[in-house]
């Protein structure tokens, strides 16, 4: 399906969103953006964002976190950035990229694509084309291949990309779409699904995705001769796309049937056999391994047909690793399966799924903000606060606090005084399940210090619940910042003293805590907040800003 035609107006503004980082092909990826700058046609992206997804070292060690993408001038101009989201998947991460962004198109890249010259240009043609309830434009994908030999396996399931529907290695999508059925569902851990689950969402919601005009390369990453087996654990992404989009999930999602009831065959022979053994029965035990080496012959067979032949010189590792992962990937399949099946049993709500959880900043937030403050004398609530928070418990909503709390790495406090602070502030607006403090200077290159998401990961799994089923109200862009990185739902309640680049740049803004609560209603347990309650005012006693945001 090709681009809706019409009269060509003003490309509309992007940003380009890329969920990984560490690989060597992103280099080379955003090489080929920088590059799109010489043609004077085309319009640059508003912003460049890489998610660092990788995984969150432990508390008390430095943060490998990289500097701000390196692009010279070009970089600059780019407004490149890094998002740091902590090894949670490409879908956290394409979410935590595009959340913090404002531009009215996101373009989803992967790290492992070239764009070829005169790709921005296009990109500008198909989003100038898009009709107003064009939701996303697919961009076409070309995978070079081999031209001395026939495709390796790997190579061939690459260059299967260039049929795949609403791929995201190159994707782009309209900011109101996304917003409509917030983005990806990040209960999709793999690149595998979570595109095509997506994709459905949004054409469900009444918007239409077309394919443009545009060209993306997609190399063949290198990869172990064991890449074939560890793909098989989307299949437990297939139950669960199954169970939230029904028996007709294939079709649906236009990809093709799979080879999951051969392997079941293959197993289920296997099966016979090793009972046969066990029952001493030989005639069932040969039955049984006669039906698994067929099945297993026929698999390899399959696989090895397209292949390279013999005398190319990529045929003989080729064999070597059909030949044993031919014999292993029918289990892996089945068991993969077997436990997506059972996890999805338990019950998948629509994306997204209800809040449990409302983390929440101290200083400004809870209390006047008193900065570097150790004596729990000095504590004072601000107005309304603690209803909100007794209305919250009484729906079991489960309640935390996370701060950054430097005065410690910066030798003001000690961490006695802070927790004494902490112990003053129960006293005074009730308990909280968890309490997540960072006592380093921001110097320390730690990993938990807002906005980076560590304090909000820590709290979520302290409290025992997913971190997109968090919520995390704040008063200042750290905290906003701090629940886009970690998959959480900010609002930000500011104050006199909060910068106003930091409200514009908010998704959600409350003028106080019991709005804020209000703003999430539709996806807290129970009726909202009273409207009875007295609404709370931002305190115009507030600290100075910068010693505030320093803490």
């Amino acid at each position: 399906m090709s681009a809706p035609a019409g009269t060509r107006a003003a490309a509309p503004g992007y940003a380009v969103v890329v969920p990984s980082i560490g690989r060597p092909s992103l280099d080379r990826l955003l090489e080929t953006l920088v590059a799109q700058r010489d043609d004077t046609d085309a319009p640059p992206p508003a912003e460049v964002v890489v998610a660092d997804d990788r995984r969150l070292p432990p508390p008390g060690t430095a943060d490998p976190a990289p500097e701000p993408l390196d692009l010279g001038d070009a970089g600059r101009a780019l407004c490149a950035r890094v998002v740091r989201t902590g090894g949670r998947g490409p879908a956290a991460a394409r979410n935590a990229g595009w959340r913090s962004t404002s531009a009215p198109w996101v373009v989803f890249l992967d790290d492992d694509v070239e764009l070829p010259a005169g790709w921005a240009r296009r990109l500008a043609h198909d989003l100038a084309a898009a009709a107003p309830r064009t939701g996303g434009v697919q961009g076409r994908l070309h995978v070079p291949l081999p031209a001395h030999r026939r495709p390796t396996d790997w190579e061939r399931g690459t260059a299967g990309l260039e049929r795949a529907a609403w791929a995201t290695a190159d994707m782009a999508y309209r900011r109101a779409a996304l917003e409509r059925v917030d983005g990806f569902d990040e209960r999709f851990p793999r690149a595998y699904r979570e595109d095509a689950d997506l994709a459905l969402r949004v054409r469900d919601a009444g918007w239409d995705l077309v394919r443009g005009a545009r060209t993306t390369t997609h190399p063949v990453r290198p990869a172990d001769d064991a890449v074939s087996l560890r793909v098989q654990a989307g299949t437990r992404d297939d139950a669960t796309f199954r169970a939230l989009h029904g028996p007709r999930w294939r079709e649906r999602a236009e990809t093709g049937r799979g080879r999951l009831a051969w392997h079941v065959a293959t197993v289920a022979a296997a099966a016979v056999g090793a009972a046969g053994l066990l029952a001493r029965r030989p005639r069932v035990a040969a039955l049984g391994a006669l039906g698994w080496a067929a099945l297993t012959a026929q698999f390899l067979g399959r696989r090895l047909a397209p292949g390279p032949r013999p005398g190319d010189d990529a045929f003989g590792p080729e064999l070597r690793r059909m030949a044993w992962t031919s014999a292993a990937i029918p289990f892996a399949a089945v068991r993969h399966r077997v436990a997506g099946t059972l996890a999805a049993r338990r019950g998948l709500e629509p994306w997204p799924p209800p809040l449990a959880a409302v983390l929440l900043d101290r200083d400004g937030t809870l209390v006047r903000d008193v900065p570097y403050n150790g004596d729990p004398a000095a504590v004072r609530p601000l107005d309304g606060v603690r209803a909100v928070l007794d209305d919250l418990r009484a729906r079991g909503v489960r309640l935390g606090v996370v701060s950054n709390q430097s005065g410690v790495g910066r030798g003001l406090l000690t961490r006695a005084q802070v927790d004494a602070v902490n112990a003053r502030v129960e006293e005074l607006l009730g308990p909280f399940d968890t309490w997540q403090v960072c006592p380093h200077a921001p110097d320390d290159a730690c990993a938990c210090r807002k906005p980076g998401p560590g304090l909000v990961l820590a709290a979520a799994a302290d409290l025992g619940v997913e971190p997109w089923r968090c919520a995390v109200v704040g008063d200042i862009g750290a905290d906003v910042g701090a629940a886009l990185a970690a998959g959480a739902t900010p609002v930000l309640v500011p104050t006199p003293e909060t910068r106003p680049e930091e409200v514009a740049a908010a998704p959600r803004v409350a003028p106080d805590l019991a709005a804020a609560v209000r703003a999430l209603a539709g996806r807290l347990p129970g009726p909202s907040a009273r409207q009875g309650d007295p609404p709370a005012s931002p305190d115009a006693s507030a600290a100075d800003p910068d010693e505030e945001r320093a803490a």
